[in-house]
């Protein structure tokens, strides 16, 4: 997998050169975090909701993000509408389907959006991965009860049954198309203790997809480079308020020559 390292520098180089437009359909907590997360990052954030927009919005975009953090039924319409545009342009869509498997509504509004549109990839919980594949699993609010090992089964069939690659987030990272499967182990823990890490990880995966063709290597690249701008923060601060100031802070300041250095795949 080390071929996996410079790679991750350069997809960190090209987001910061070409500055991609992302285009969010993402929930009410986190629009703040996951918009100067990608800023910070180097990419260019859109929060765009409007179903009388979002084609447009979508065309001026280099990647898409669905989020159903805080959902109604209004927004998967307007979701499957800005997919589909997607889909016509060849533009890459990452779903994050927050809360699957807590309640029918989140669960089916995914499995909707899936079935309705064709997505690139699928970053989510283990046990929102499992909720997706088995539709038995439960979760605690949006927080997972499973372990990224647990769902490892789920993903390579979520992957192989959909043609996406899934991505499944926690300790240790698990990136999967069905054929190929890599591990990221960077990371903090104070990342579980503030709002929108997740998320964030999702707008980061659309940002690498917007300049890299392969949605394996971009997926597993953007969450080292998350991971290890948690590791960095997580040695500047000790506690989740300053921690998030500083994970925002070592988004801007990682570059690529760290990156490539202390990626950690397997």
């Amino acid at each position: 997998m080390h071929d996996f390292c410079p790679r991750a520098a350069r997809n960190l180089a090209a987001v910061r050169q070409h500055q991609p437009l992302i285009h969010n359909i993402t929930n009410l907590v986190v629009m703040n975090v996951t918009a100067n997360a990608l800023l910070a990052a180097g990419a260019s954030p859109v929060m765009a909701h409007s179903p009388d927009e979002v084609e447009e919005m979508v065309a001026l975009a280099r990647a898409l993000v669905l989020n159903i953090g805080t959902l109604t039924s209004e927004w998967v319409a307007t979701m499957i509408k800005a997919a589909r545009k997607a889909n016509a342009l060849e533009r890459p869509v990452v779903l994050d389907p927050v809360g699957a498997g807590a309640t029918g509504l989140r669960t089916r509004a995914a499995r909707q959006i899936l079935e309705a549109a064709a997505v690139t990839v699928i970053r989510g919980n283990a046990s929102e991965i499992m909720a997706l594949d088995q539709g038995t699993a439960t979760t605690r609010g949006v927080d997972s009860v499973h372990g990224v090992n647990d769902a490892a089964a789920s993903a390579a069939r979520l992957a192989q049954r959909l043609g996406v690659v899934v991505a499944v987030t926690g300790a240790t990272d698990l990136v999967t198309d069905g054929a190929r499967e890599v591990r990221v182990a960077n990371g903090h823990p104070l990342m579980g203790r503030i709002t929108g890490s997740g998320c964030t990880a999702t707008a980061l995966i659309a940002a690498f997809l917007a300049v890299d063709p392969d949605p394996l290597s971009a997926a597993a690249t953007a969450l080292a480079f998350f991971g290890l701008a948690g590791e960095q923060a997580g040695a500047a601060a000790a506690a989740p308020g300053s921690f998030q100031v500083a994970l925002l802070d070592a988004l801007y300041t990682l570059g690529p020559e760290a990156l490539q250095e202390e990626s950690r795949f397997a």
